[in-house]
């Protein structure tokens, strides 16, 4: 494959300036008290429903028992709750309380709310280049 002198390096720029984008959105955290993995597993919660603990590991890529603090923490906060199994008795449910929900979306309305000041700042031209791109980050992130 012959590339051209802007494709030279590109994957070496995108990743640094999604590292750099990502590290700001964490910045704009209303509540720093809770982990990024409690975060992260209240955000699964948030998009996939009720989960079972190992369903919830599986989709965060880690080991239950780590899991299982991470669940432990979140009831302490008040943000996630567990019931039983509706028909495995050995199983729990795990799913977000009202305040978990309330927490997310403060999270993502603070997050969103400094990136839309950001974009502002940009020509609408910008704006339709970062348009496409998401939508070809977001495929790339699929696969």
């Amino acid at each position: 494959m012959v590339e051209t002198e802007a494709e030279v390096g590109l994957a070496s720029r995108l990743r640094l300036a999604v590292v750099r984008l990502t590290r700001r959105l964490r910045a704009q955290r209303v509540n720093s008290a809770i982990s990024l993995t409690q975060v992260s597993a209240l955000s699964t919660l948030h998009k996939c429903g009720p989960l079972t603990p190992g369903e919830l590991a599986a989709k965060e890529g880690v080991q239950p028992p780590s899991m299982t603090r991470v669940i432990a923490a979140l009831e302490e906060y008040g943000f996630a709750t567990r019931r039983p199994h509706p028909t495995d008795g050995r199983q729990a449910i795990v799913e977000l309380s009202p305040s978990g929900l309330d927490y997310i979306n403060e999270e993502v309305s603070a997050r969103e709310a400094w990136l839309d000041k950001r974009l502002a700042e940009l020509t609408p031209e910008e704006r339709g280049v970062l348009s496409r791109a998401a939508e070809i980050i977001d495929r790339m992130a699929g696969q």
